[in-house]
C-alpha cells in the first residue's frame, strides 16, 4: 500500500493524523462508511472521502470566508463575499471571549480542516483558487455563521430590502406608523444576486411503539431540499471507537450528521417559520451624516471599505458595509435624496456553537441526552422530530430573542430606541414540544407547531409567547397526512411507507406558499367553450401526482405559470380568481400545443428526473407528502418545454427502532453518492428512487466491512 506521506511533511503544526489511521469503506452504492479510533480521525475521513465526490461544492461554501467566491462565481458569489462581511462573521470569531468551541469539538473540527486541506494538496488540479487553503478553524467558524445566517431569514430580509418592499416608518410620527416602501430606481447587483436562490420545505414523522403493529417506533426522515448544489444532501457513515457510530445526511462542509440515526436513537429536520430576524429602520436626517438617532443621541455609523472582486471584472468594485447597536446594516438610496437606513438583527450572527450542538446530537445514547444537547439552542432554526426505541419527540427549535411584547414584531420596528434592542433569548423550554402524545403519533411538513400530533393533544397557540411568532398555517403535505393517519388505529410498516410516498393532494388545496387554485376546480366548461376540454380534464382528475396523469401534466403547467407571476408576491399569495383560473388554462392549452404538438400530456412527459445524460419520467407534485418541484430544463436530445426535478424528495431514511439491538434503516438518494460524471455512482441510485425503492444500510461495522466493493486508507493510491 502507498500513501501520501509527504503530506504530513507539510502540513500544519496542529495536524497529528496519520491518514493510515482512517479507513474508508465504500459500499454498493459508493455511500462512504469512514472508520477510525477517534473522532477527529473519523472527521478526516468525511472531508477526505466527501471531497473525492464532491471538492467543487465544498470549496464553493468555503471561498466567501476569504472573499474568494465571486472570482468564481461572479456577482452571486460576490454577494456571499460580501454578505460574510456585512454580518460581520469575522468579527464574531475574534471577539468571542474564550474558546469559541469545546476542546473535544474543536479537535474534530481541525481532524476535518486537515483532511479537506490534504485532500486540496493532493489534487492540485481540483483546487478552485489555492489562495483558500490552508483553510483554518477562523475561517471555517466564519462560513459557518454565513450558512446559519442565512437558513434564519437573512436572506430573505436582504431580498426585501433591495427591492424596496421593506416597510417604512414615519419618525414624525408614532412609531407603529408605516407607509408602503417604494420601489428603487436605481438597480442593485446585490439584491438580484440574492434573488437567485430558495429554500424549499420537509417532511417528518415518527410512530409510538405502542401505535404500531410490530410494536417499533418508526421514523421518517424526509427533508425536502435541492437534489443539487450547496445544500443537497450527501449519505455518510461516521464510527469511531469514541461512541459516534451515525448515518445520515449532510451538506457540503459538514463536519457531522445534520439529521439520521445512531445506534439508539434518530431525528429529522424540517424548515419552522416562527420569527428568526427582525428589521430596523434607524432614525437619519440630512444634518447627521453618518449617524443615527438612538436613545437621545446621534451615533456614528459603523462602516468598513469591501473589496468584491467578480469574475470577468478585472478590478475590484468597492461597497461599503455597515454595522449599527443592531446588527448588519443596510443604506437604501430610493432617488437622489430619499435615504433609507435599516438594520437588521438575528441570533445566528451571535452564536457559534451551531455546529457543535449537531455534533452533541450524534453522540446522545439516550432522549435525556438528545435533550440535553438541545438546550443551548444554538441551531438557529428547524423543527426536530426524534424517535427511539420507548419514545417520540416534537419541538419547534430555535434561537428565539426575548422580546418587549408592546411593539408588533411583525413589521418594520423603530430602530431608535433599547426598548426594540433585545439581548435574551428564549429556552428550549420555552418552545411548542411534544413527547409521547397519547395519540402515538408526531409530525411536521413546515406547518404550525400547533398541529403536531392527533387533535385532542395539540397545544393552544396562546400558551406560549406571542413575539415568537409562529406559524399558523398548515400545507397540503399536513391536512393529507392528517387524512391519512386519522383512521389507522394500529399503523403497519406498509401504512408508514405508504403515507411516505403518497401522492395526493387534498381535496381542499391549501397551498402555504404557492398560488392559491382552488378555484381552477370550480369552473364550468359550458361557460368557456375553447378551453373545455382542459376544465373536464382537472374536473375529472383523481388529484394524484402519477407519472400517467394527464390531469397532474395540466395542472403542473397551470401551477408553474401562476408561480413565476406570483414569485415576488409575499406569503401567503392571493386566491386565483376565476378569470385568472381561464387565462392560466388558455396558457397552458396553448404551451402543451407548441411544446408536445398535441392537446393533453401526461405528469411524466412534462417533468423529468434527470442528471448528465439520463432522464426519466417522475412522479410528484408540489405540496404532495412525495413532493417535487421542477424548474426548466433542456432534454439530452434537445427538447424544450420541458422541467426537471429540481427541489423535493432527495435523501430519504426510513427507520425502525427494535426494543433490543440497532435500528433497521432503509435509504435512498435522489441521484447517487457521487457529483462527479466520470463516477458510477453519479446516478445508481436513480431507478430505486423512481421505483419508490430503497436501499438497506446498517450500523454494524464488520457486516459493513464484509460486503463493502472497496476498503482503503486516505491517500492511498
Amino acid at each position: 500500500m502507498r500513501y501520501l506521506f509527504l503530506l504530513l511533511l507539510t502540513l500544519p503544526t496542529f495536524a497529528q493524523i496519520n491518514p493510515a489511521n482512517v479507513t474508508i469503506a465504500r459500499d454498493a452504492y459508493g455511500v462512504p462508511h469512514i472508520f477510525a479510533k477517534t473522532d477527529p480521525e473519523v472527521a478526516y475521513g468525511l472531508a477526505w472521502a466527501h471531497a473525492e465526490d464532491n471538492f467543487k461544492t465544498i470549496q464553493y461554501l468555503m471561498l466567501p470566508a476569504k472573499g474568494l467566491l465571486g472570482r468564481q462565481l461572479g456577482k452571486t458569489g460576490a454577494a456571499a463575499d460580501y454578505v460574510v462581511e456585512l454580518i460581520h462573521a469575522g468579527e464574531l470569531v475574534a471577539n468571542t471571549k474564550g474558546p469559541a468551541l469545546s476542546p473535544d469539538f474543536q479537535a474534530v473540527v481541525e481532524g476535518y480542516l486537515q483532511g479537506i486541506n490534504d485532500f486540496a494538496r493532493a489534487h492540485p488540479e481540483q483546487v478552485l483558487d489555492k489562495r483558500a487553503f490552508p483553510f483554518t478553524l477562523n475561517d471555517y467558524l466564519k462560513t459557518s455563521v454565513l450558512s446559519l445566517s442565512m437558513i434564519s431569514g437573512l436572506e430573505g430580509a436582504l431580498k426585501a430590502i433591495y427591492a424596496g418592499r421593506t416597510p417604512t416608518i414615519d419618525f414624525g410620527t408614532p412609531a407603529t406608523a408605516h407607509r408602503p416602501a417604494r420601489k428603487q430606481n436605481q438597480s442593485d447587483w446585490l439584491g438580484e444576486a440574492l434573488n437567485e436562490t430558495s429554500f424549499p420545505g420537509s417532511n417528518a414523522f415518527a410512530i409510538h411503539p405502542s401505535k404500531t403493529t410490530e410494536g417499533q417506533a418508526l421514523l421518517a426522515i424526509n427533508s425536502h431540499q435541492p437534489l443539487e448544489g450547496p445544500v443537497a444532501w450527501y449519505e455518510a457513515h461516521l464510527c469511531s471507537e469514541q461512541g459516534w457510530n451515525i448515518l445520515g445526511g449532510l451538506f457540503p462542509g459538514g463536519v457531522t450528521i445534520f439529521h439520521g440515526v445512531n445506534e439508539h436513537l434518530g431525528w429529522a429536520h424540517t424548515v419552522n417559520y416562527q420569527d428568526k430576524i427582525d428589521t430596523y429602520q434607524l432614525q437619519t436626517d440630512k444634518a447627521h451624516p453618518g449617524q443615527y438617532f438612538f436613545d437621545g443621541k446621534w451615533v456614528p455609523l459603523e462602516v468598513k471599505k469591501v473589496k468584491l472582486h467578480i469574475k470577468g471584472i478585472p478590478v475590484a468594485i468597492g461597497r461599503k458595509a455597515y454595522y449599527s447597536v443592531y446588527g448588519p446594516t443596510i443604506v437604501t438610496k430610493r432617488g437622489r435624496s430619499d435615504v433609507s437606513v435599516f438594520a437588521l438583527r438575528l441570533g445566528a450572527n451571535q452564536e457559534l456553537r451551531g455546529l457543535e450542538q449537531w455534533y452533541r446530537m450524534n453522540k446522545a445514547r439516550s432522549f435525556s441526552e438528545f435533550r440535553k444537547a438541545l438546550e443551548p439552542t444554538a441551531i438557529p432554526g428547524f423543527n426536530i422530530v426524534y424517535a427511539d426505541a420507548d419514545t417520540i419527540y416534537y419541538v419547534s427549535n430555535g434561537k428565539i430573542p426575548r422580546r418587549d411584547p408592546a411593539y408588533n414584531w411583525a413589521g418594520t420596528l423603530p430602530g431608535n430606541t433599547s426598548r426594540t434592542l433585545w439581548t435574551q433569548f428564549h429556552s428550549l423550554s420555552d418552545f411548542p414540544a411534544y413527547v409521547n402524545p397519547p395519540s402515538g403519533y408526531v409530525f411536521n411538513m413546515n406547518n404550525t407547531p400547533f398541529y403536531a400530533t392527533g387533535p385532542a393533544d395539540n397545544l393552544k397557540p396562546e400558551q406560549f409567547d406571542q413575539t415568537i411568532g409562529y406559524e399558523r398555517f398548515n400545507t397540503n403535505r399536513s391536512v393529507r397526512f392528517g387524512e391519512l393517519i386519522a383512521p389507522l388505529d394500529k399503523v403497519s410498516y406498509a401504512d408508514f411507507k405508504r403515507i411516505k410516498y403518497d401522492l395526493q393532494l387534498p381535496q381542499k388545496l391549501s397551498y402555504a406558499a404557492g398560488p392559491d387554485a382552488n378555484a381552477l376546480f370550480a369552473l364550468s366548461p359550458d361557460a368557456y367553450p375553447d378551453i373545455r376540454e382542459q376544465i373536464q380534464m382537472l374536473n375529472a382528475w383523481d388529484r394524484k401526482g402519477t407519472v400517467d396523469s394527464p390531469g397532474a401534466g395540466l395542472f403542473l403547467v397551470v401551477y408553474h405559470y401562476w408561480n413565476n407571476k406570483l414569485k415576488d408576491v409575499p406569503v401567503p399569495k392571493p386566491a386565483l380568481t376565476p378569470e385568472q383560473c381561464v387565462e392560466s388554462l388558455r396558457y397552458a392549452k396553448s404551451f402543451i400545443k407548441k411544446h408536445f404538438n398535441k392537446e393533453s400530456i401526461t405528469l411524466g412527459e412534462y417533468q423529468q428526473h434527470a442528471r448528465g445524460n439520463r432522464a426519466i419520467p417522475i412522479w410528484g407534485l408540489p405540496d404532495v407528502l412525495a413532493s417535487i418541484y421542477s424548474g426548466p430544463y433542456k432534454t439530452p436530445t434537445g427538447q424544450t418545454g420541458r422541467v426537471h426535478s429540481t427541489n423535493g424528495e432527495s435523501y430519504i431514511m426510513l427507520v425502525k427502532f427494535p426494543k433490543t439491538g440497532l435500528p433497521a434503516i432503509e435509504t435512498v438518494n435522489c441521484f447517487g453518492a457521487s457529483a462527479n460524471p466520470d463516477s458510477p455512482h453519479f446516478t445508481d441510485q436513480m431507478d430505486l428512487f423512481i421505483q419508490m425503492k430503497t436501499k438497506p444500510m446498517t450500523l454494524d461495522k464488520k457486516a459493513v466491512l464484509d460486503s463493502a466493493k472497496r476498503v482503503y486508507h486516505p491517500g492511498e493510491k
